[in-house]
């Protein structure tokens, strides 16, 4: 009996300040699917990352500009956003999602240097995915709402600025969160072999406030008021086109566009709600320690990153095209640079 407890022991030569080997329950959900779930993180969010870098002429509409007016295209700086999401998100695939898969299926033996760069990383990349969300709803925002203003409030350089402000600010949040794991770190570690954190009521409220609450608030009223605004103009030309002589065909098409509209945003929000809610409720209850059973909500906050891809690209025909041409080698041929696959 002594023997197979030793047996179900990380590391039997420490005995009792070992921890015990993780349990073989889910063994399909960790072997199966939470590697699929990876893999496709991976090549979603790298194949969004190859189309806008590779083609020159790739311009990424937000959905309510190409609904409503489809020959509309919005310049580089909604590109570099969508670029800089997809690469926080590819880094779910590659970070997050391995090291979550490993801690479940076996012990962490690669200490506690890099159970703390680990949980660091991790940190750092969420809240630049949820910063990225927030800066592609107000450059709609602006986008829709201020056409004229656009090109002069919205330029490259700013973007840039944003986007290195955004990562920059997200590395020293997270620093901040875990100082005290920085200062000490394995201090949570019960025992050898697990890699977990413990962030008190104080910096849990935090995390909830800046990552869930804040970027859901901006999310939500900005892109409330884009919808009201799109409607406004939807109507006004359908308004218009009924004196002409096209009014049922076009009436049609906008009144389309409408619910297209709605259905695009809501699906946006909707996800981001489900999403996060769970991880942010579990921790409000006192679990931030995290337990075997917060894994699943843990799963499922990493899921949007795997989800944001679909909803800022496969819902648009150039994405398929791009995609087209990645996955068939056109992009190695000469000038394929030059495609355009609007």
């Amino acid at each position: 009996m002594e023997t197979e407890e030793r047996s179900a022991l990380c590391f039997p030569q420490l005995a009792n300040a070992s921890c015990r080997t993780p349990p073989s329950e889910d063994r399909h959900l960790v072997s199966v699917a939470l590697p699929v779930v990876c893999v496709l993180t991976v090549a979603l969010n790298l194949l969004v990352i190859t189309a806008i870098s590779h083609f020159r002429h790739m311009f990424f509409s937000a959905s309510l500009c190409a609904l409503l007016w489809p020959r509309r295209q919005l310049h580089t700086p909604t590109n570099l956003l969508l670029l800089s999401l997809a690469s926080s998100d590819f880094l779910v695939g590659v970070v997050m999602w391995p090291g979550e898969i490993y801690m479940r299926a076996s012990c962490w033996a690669l200490g506690d240097a890099a159970c703390l760069a680990y949980q660091l990383a991790s940190f750092v990349i969420t809240t630049a995915s949820v910063g990225n969300m927030a800066l592609i709803s107000a450059d709609r925002y602006v986008a829709i709402c201020h056409p004229l203003r656009y090109d002069v409030q919205v330029t490259v350089k700013r973007i840039q600025a944003c986007v290195c402000l955004c990562w920059l600010l997200s590395f020293l949040y997270s620093c901040v969160l875990l100082r005290d794991q920085m200062a000490e770190p394995g201090k949570c570690s019960s025992c050898y072999g697990e890699c977990v954190i413990d962030i008190d009521m104080a910096g849990g409220i935090l995390d909830l406030v800046v990552i869930f609450v804040l970027p859901l608030s901006v999310i939500v009223t900005l892109y409330a008021r884009v919808f009201v605004v799109a409607v406004s103009q939807a109507r006004a030309v359908r308004s218009h086109v009924t004196c002409g002589k096209h009014s049922k065909p076009n009436s049609r098409a906008i009144k389309k566009s409408e619910l297209k509209a709605a259905r695009t945003l809501g699906v946006l929000v909707l996800v981001f709600v489900m999403c996060f809610c769970p991880f942010y409720i579990y921790s409000l209850v006192g679990h931030v320690g995290f337990s075997s059973s917060a894994h699943y909500v843990v799963y499922l906050f990493d899921f949007n990153s795997c989800v944001n891809p679909l909803i800022y690209a496969l819902f648009y025909p150039w994405f398929r095209r791009a995609v087209k041409r990645i996955v068939t080698l056109q992009i190695l041929r000469p000038g394929s640079r030059q495609a355009n696959v609007l």
